[in-house]
């Protein structure tokens, strides 16, 4: 089974409001003083209103639903000694006029002197997904066989409707804002790891990215450890959907690297189908349609997510999260969805409440 380790970003907002706050430095020393994290587990993030969370390498599913939970809530208490909210909202549905200031290191300072408008506007947070490989070659194996099913990921876990106050008409907005970096987006195919190493090399030797850690595709071979990491995935209001994208991530994997990962060749679907698919997926999320790999078009979401579930059916404690998790989607709707009901409901106020209710407490008892 391949070794899953799971990265959160969150934003800090003030409770009253909703609106992002410039206090990741202070949380950060609170988290510090909290028995339940251990060093090194909250890490600092472009914007000030902005921290990062990583799990341990895991197993089983269990232990990361367990670290999620585990880790929101001590930062959730950790906020709150200074003032705010923990925020597993993947766009700042509330801003003030003025910029969040970037956190202060020569990284992210270069980042801003680059790119102003474009950093001042990352009040966005994504979800992680790392898979343990064995070697650089199986994970451009998996680099491209999971570039199909991206646009699924990415309706999925859509988490961000709202920014500036208005409804964005994105289901994620985060995968259009983040989209509008250099290098980004729906990542090419590769030949080999050779291939993948020369090809990002030289996006550095020739001066247009600084380093590899600007090649924010969808999916990456991480440069620090032996993982693939993939990146399309909004932050989860709750943390079972985290755990939900997971598993559905580790059994796509699993199922495409056997021998028996049988059906419709999704290798010949063309680039501009994918990156139009990618568009509609941030663009309706979950609401009608989305796009099925192995059929190759548009298709009712209930449909697309019985392809899924057929797909990774021996996947085992994986498959059964998938089935069980996908109903519930069904049922209530995914994160974008669940965060435009609430503001219909129950305005600011509410649609607040509701974000920080689900991100530390998980939403499960009815507001």
């Amino acid at each position: 089974m391949l070794t899953l380790g799971v990265e959160e970003e969150y934003l800090l907002l003030d409770p009253a409001t909703g609106t992002p706050v410039a206090r990741a430095a202070q949380v950060r020393r609170a988290a510090d003083l909290q028995s339940a994290l251990a060093d090194g587990e909250v890490q600092r993030e472009l914007l000030q209103a902005q921290l990062e969370i990583a799990t341990p390498v895991c197993h089983a599913l269990e232990d990361i639903g367990g670290h999620l939970r585990r880790m929101r809530h001590a930062l959730g208490r950790a906020a709150a000694q200074d003032g705010c909210v923990l925020a597993a909202c993947a766009s700042a549905p509330f801003t003030d006029r003025l910029p969040v200031p970037v956190t202060d290191t020569v990284r992210y300072r270069s980042m801003h002197g680059d790119a102003p408008r474009l950093t001042d506007e990352q009040l966005i947070c994504g979800m992680h997904v790392h898979l343990g490989i064995p070697d650089r070659s199986t994970g451009v194996t998996l680099l491209n066989a999971l570039r199909p099913w991206l646009p699924l990921l990415v309706a999925l876990a859509a988490n961000s409707p709202l920014s500036q106050g208005a409804d964005t008409g994105f289901a994620s907005w985060r995968t259009v804002v983040f989209g509008r970096w250099a290098v980004s987006g729906m990542p090419p195919s590769f030949e080999d790891a050779t291939d993948y190493d020369r090809r990002t090399r030289s996006l550095v030797e020739n001066r247009l990215i600084p380093d590899t850690g600007q090649i924010y595709w969808h999916i990456r071979l991480s440069e620090r450890y032996p993982t693939i990491e993939i990146r399309a995935m909004d932050v989860q209001l709750r943390a079972d959907e985290a755990v939900l994208l997971a598993a559905t991530v580790r059994a796509l994997a699993a199922r495409l690297l056997t021998p028996a990962a049988a059906g419709p060749s999704t290798a010949a679907i063309p680039p501009e189908t994918l990156d139009a698919a990618l568009w509609h997926s941030a663009r309706h999320g979950c609401a009608a349609e989305v796009f099925d790999p192995l059929h190759g078009g548009l298709r009712p979401v209930r449909d697309a997510f019985a392809t899924l579930v057929d797909f990774t059916a021996a996947a085992g404690e994986d498959g059964v999260q998938i089935g069980s998790g996908l109903e519930r989607i069904l049922r209530e709707g995914n994160g974008a969805a669940r965060q435009l009901g609430e503001l219909r409901r129950g305005g600011r106020e509410g649609l607040t409440g509701m974000i920080v209710d689900q991100t530390v407490a998980g939403g499960d008892h009815p507001r």
